[in-house]
């Protein structure tokens, strides 16, 4: 990686986080959640009901993120609230790749997401958080 233009060596551990974080980023789904955790703290079930997922596929795709340190999570009673670990530096990551992106000369934006038809499960009462 290149810091200031200075190229620096980084090392296998280093380079493995960094190919975690943009395999993160990588999924348009998880870049939804990432945008709608961007408003406030979510439960699972809001999630799911905004984003029209499964739940399955809302929990899973936040474990990615928590894992890869982008979102934290808090207990409260039975439910789990997911929020962004660090709101400022997220929004720096996105306007650098807008700005990465228009100097390309592609013209799509990270915010121009387009939300996913709705997913209809055959089992309405999955419980879910």
């Amino acid at each position: 990686m290149a810091i200031n233009g200075v190229a620096e060596t980084v090392g296998s551990e280093e380079r493995s986080a960094y190919a975690a974080l943009f395999h993160a980023l990588a999924e348009p789904t998880r870049l939804a959640l990432l945008e709608h955790l961007a408003t406030g703290e979510h439960r699972v079930r809001d999630l799911v009901h905004h984003m029209h997922l499964a739940q399955s596929t809302v929990s899973k795709h936040l474990a990615c993120l928590r894992d890869c340190g982008l979102v934290t999570v808090r207990a409260e009673g039975r439910s789990s609230w997911f929020s962004l670990a660090d709101p400022a530096r997220l929004e720096d990551l996105v306007e650098s790749a807008d700005e990465l992106l228009r100097a390309s000369g592609v013209s799509l934006s990270l915010r121009d997401h387009d939300h996913h038809e709705p997913i209809v499960e055959e089992d309405e009462g999955h419980g879910g958080n």
